[in-house]
This record gives C-alpha cells, sequence and structure tokens, in this order.
C-alpha cells in the first residue's frame, strides 16, 4: 500500500562539532560509536540515537515492508539553531540542509526533503529556502516559535509570503515548549508541552490572519495538531466572548480555518483519528510516524490502513493522496 510518511527526522552523521568551531555552547555534538550514537549537548546526553536517523539505507529497509512508500525526511527539532549569531546560524543551516538533499539525490525514489532556516534572521531564512528549493528540497520545517516569539509575529509574513510565491511547503514541530524548566519530571515536556505548543503555533497562526492573508501556504502540523483539535470549540467560544482580546488582527472565527491546513496521523488510536476527521475533515490528514524516535508509530500508517471505520477511498487520501497535495506534486 502506498505510504508517503511526512513526519520522519534525519541528522547528517559527520555533524562537525561547531561549539568547538564557534567556541559557543549549545550545538548538538554526535559522538558515535559503531551504529549508534550520542547526541551531547552543553556535554550531557540529550538523546541516544541509532544509524537509522542518519543512514539512508537504514532508512530504505525499516520501511522495506511499506510497498511504494517515501519518506518526508526533516532535521531533528534541536538543530534549529534559532538561537545562534546570524551567520553560525547560516552555516549550520546549510550544513543539514546540504546532506538532506544529497540523500535526496541519491535516492529519489524513496524520499523527499524539508528543510531548516535561520528563523531569527527572515531575510536569511528566505535566502536559504530560495537554496534549499534550487538543491531539491521540496519545503522547510520551522519550529512551533522562534526564541519564545509566537508565528503570529509581523516579522515572519515576509517570509510566509516567501515560501508561497516558491510554493514550498511547511512543516510546523513543536520545539523549545512553554513551561520545559517548570515540568523536567516525568518527561512531561514531551508528553504534555508538545501537544500544547502545537496548539499554541496553531492558535497564533489563525488568530493573526497568516491563513486568511497566505490564503495558498501549505501548512502541515506534527502530532496530530496537537492539543487543537481537542479545545477548537473553547477556542472558538473565545472568540465569540472576547472579541477584544481574540479578534484584534483576524474578524473570522477560527472554526473557518478547519481544513486550511494538514495535521499528521501521529495520535497513537484510530478512536482519536477518527475524531480528528470528523473535526478537520479527511483532506487534512496525513500519516507521520515521528521515525525513528520512541514516540513515533512503529508501523507508519497503522492507525490508518488497520482502521475498519474507514473507506479505502479515505485511507488512500489520509496514506499519499493528501500528502502529495501538500508537498505541491499534483
Amino acid at each position: 500500500m502506498n505510504i508517503i510518511d511526512i513526519h520522519t527526522h534525519i541528522i547528517p552523521p559527520n555533524l562537525p562539532d561547531y561549539s568547538k568551531v564557534y567556541n559557543r555552547d549549545g550545538y548538538i555534538n554526535l559522538k558515535k560509536n559503531k551504529d549508534e550514537a550520542e547526541m551531547e549537548v552543553f556535554g550531557q546526553n540529550f538523546r541516544t540515537i541509532k544509524c537509522n536517523c542518519w543512514d539512508p539505507v537504514q532508512k530504505i529497509k525499516d520501511y522495506a515492508l511499506l510497498d511504494g512508500s517515501k519518506q518526508v525526511l526533516s532535521p531533528v527539532p534541536i538543530l534549529f539553531y534559532y538561537w545562534a549569531p546570524k551567520k553560525e546560524a547560516e552555516e549550520t543551516s546549510k550544513f543539514i540542509n546540504d546532506y538532506t538533499a544529497k540523500v535526496v539525490g541519491d535516492y529519489p525514489n524513496h524520499f523527499y526533503g524539508l528543510g531548516t532556516v535561520p528563523m531569527q534572521n527572515i531575510k536569511s531564512a528566505i535566502n536559504e529556502a530560495e537554496r534549499c528549493k534550487k538543491n531539491g528540497l521540496i519545503g522547510l520545517e520551522i519550529g512551533s516559535n522562534v526564541n519564545g516569539k509566537n508565528l503570529s509575529e509581523p516579522e515572519f509574513h515576509d517570509f510566509f509570503m516567501a515560501i508561497e510565491d516558491m510554493d514550498m511547503c511547511l512543516f510546523v514541530h513543536p520545539w523549545n515548549m512553554m513551561g520545559m524548566s517548570n515540568m523536567k519530571k516525568y518527561w512531561l515536556p514531551w508528553l504534555v508541552g508538545m501537544p500544547a505548543e502545537t496548539s499554541r503555533a496553531i492558535c497564533s497562526m489563525i488568530f493573526s490572519g497568516v491563513f486568511e492573508k497566505f490564503k495558498n501556504l501549505r501548512v502541515a502540523f506534527a502530532h496530530g495538531g496537537g492539543n487543537f483539535p481537542f479545545t477548537i470549540d473553547r477556542i472558538s467560544h473565545g472568540y465569540h466572548s472576547r472579541p477584544d482580546l481574540c479578534a484584534i488582527d483576524n474578524p473570522f472565527d477560527p472554526k473557518k480555518y478547519l481544513g486550511n491546513f494538514f495535521v499528521d496521523s501521529l495520535v497513537h488510536s484510530k478512536e482519536v483519528l477518527n475524531y480528528l476527521i470528523s473535526v478537520l475533515g479527511e483532506h487534512s490528514l496525513v500519516v507521520g510516524s515521528d521515525y525513528p524516535f520512541p514516540l513515533g508509530e512503529k508501523k507508519p500508517g497503522q492507525v490508518v490502513y488497520d482502521n475498519s471505520f474507514l473507506s479505502s477511498e479515505t485511507k488512500e487520501k489520509i496514506l499519499y493522496k493528501n500528502a502529495r497535495t501538500w508537498l505541491g506534486l499534483d
């Protein structure tokens, strides 16, 4: 069964130790040991990864049972170096994107690629986006916020306009989750913070009028849209009860934009997936597995193709047809 998995991650295996290169802490350093590597930041282990995080051959093997499948590769979000000085962020983005582009170029039948751009400087971000497109990357992955700034900020509008004009897609992934310092225990930033962070990004773009101003912008959000689909009625009620607070930049009910963006299927149960379809519409769902990380779906798309509640036509839309629309292939 054809599958396009829009949410898979990659990291260059030969990533320079930028903390030494720039004499600045905060960059990721890979300490490789055969088929594994320690991702270190500030001298501490952030995560242990396996070769399927960087090796395209292993990635292809892991998807071998999914006939006709393709992975959309995007950088591991901790590689969003939005906090770095402009020149350093430009150089690191280029290095990461060049590796992703090489993998896509070497294995075009298996991968599409998304780049990362230095969002702390919009001119640099647009320049790197243009370079990404020339090098065969089909879209970009950006964070749910930029150094604490919401995606509603007017300074990002030129970026959204440029991406729309370039006909590139955007994948918004939670990172630098709000409240992380207050909930370090129990892995709560990933279990609680990420869903809230994704909803923050969606609401910011809706209330600021991004989807109204840039009607051809193709945006997908990770992890089923986080909390947003389950709180849309509260969000809409807030708009109606306090327009003086909610409708200051966009006069329309947030529900108007249901169906104007995509969310991935990474919700871990068919019941939740069916609810998402009822809220957002079957044309808004795409497969996303978060491969190769532990919070991801072990069998990409299983929550879709094992779902007896869905028709074969709906399954085809979610498994690959909607992704083709988001990627701009149709």
